[in-house]
């Protein structure tokens, strides 16, 4: 692999990515989002005076988590549609054979993108995330205990879910790449809540969907460890009385969890290359 080539391609990806439509039709909701979340916020704070500190606690908890999954959401389906036109977009369209005839190699071209597409769904994580924390701080007075990790989480799910649209994208069209992969994130999440409702059921098989579902991919696993490093540590010791919520995560991540989503991440990318390798353009 030519190392000096994956620079270029991620730059140029980068920039492709700043035009297409996909990135307006995401900043609109994102903008959207903060404001209806600023609003929610102000209103949660009226409310204040009139609950204890757990029941705050545990109310700006739910809510703040409430609105990154939305922010994670809107990040998923943004990075899963810019990487599905990244390869077959370009196979169909004919600029892949254009750049395939130089001596570049189709390694360093994937590897380029895939660089690419994680500076851009990460840098999107960090933006909007800070500035919903500032908006929770300033109406609520509440920080996360540990934003930096929250946000690496959130990051980490993001880059999960583009590889998997990158390997699709070798393989399939780029409109079914977004959606077979944004299908897998949503039904993932709705598995971990059924896992999670199990845990709480003593339900040994219900619980072990949850746990198959966080294997297969990671997602679900990495979204849960966020919401666990941006929620009060008293407000999950509040709600253990009130049973299992979809908003709260009683535990953190084990770093082995996270160790398996590095390893999973790097199959499939490897897979991604493989199947582009043998593509013909």
């Amino acid at each position: 692999m030519t190392l000096s080539t994956v620079p270029v391609i991620a730059g140029l990806t980068l920039k492709e990515a700043a035009r297409r439509k996909v990135l307006r039709s995401l900043a609109v909701l994102t903008v959207v989002l903060l404001a209806l979340s600023a609003w929610g916020f102000w209103r949660l704070s009226l409310e204040f005076g009139t609950l204890t500190s757990g029941e705050a606690k545990l109310a700006a908890s739910q809510v703040l988590n409430l609105v990154m999954f939305g922010l994670s959401l809107i990040a998923a389906l943004g990075t899963a549609f810019l990487a599905g036109p990244t390869v077959s977009g370009e196979i169909e369209s004919g600029v892949a054979l254009a750049i395939m005839t130089r001596p570049v190699r189709r390694s360093s071209v994937l590897a380029g993108k895939w660089l690419g597409l994680v500076a851009f769904g990460s840098g999107y994580i960090v933006i909007t995330g800070l500035a919903q924390f500032v908006i929770v701080k300033a109406t609520l007075d509440y920080w996360p205990p540990h934003p930096i990790t929250g946000l690496l989480m959130l990051a980490g799910q993001t880059t999960v879910l583009l590889t998997l649209g990158l390997l699709l994208s070798t393989v399939i069209s780029p409109m079914a790449s977004g959606i077979v992969s944004v299908g897998l994130f949503g039904a993932t999440w709705i598995a971990g809540v059924v896992g999670q409702v199990g845990d709480e059921l003593g339900n040994a098989g219900m619980a072990q969907v949850g746990t198959v579902s966080r294997m297969i991919l990671p997602t679900d696993g990495l979204w849960r460890g966020a919401m666990n490093a941006f929620q009060d540590p008293g407000a999950v010791q509040f709600a253990a009385s009130f049973g299992a919520s979809p908003f709260l995560s009683m535990v953190p991540t084990p770093p082995a969890y996270v160790g398996w989503a590095v390893i999973w991440g790097a199959l499939i990318l490897g897979l991604a290359a493989l199947s582009f390798q043998r593509r013909d353009l």
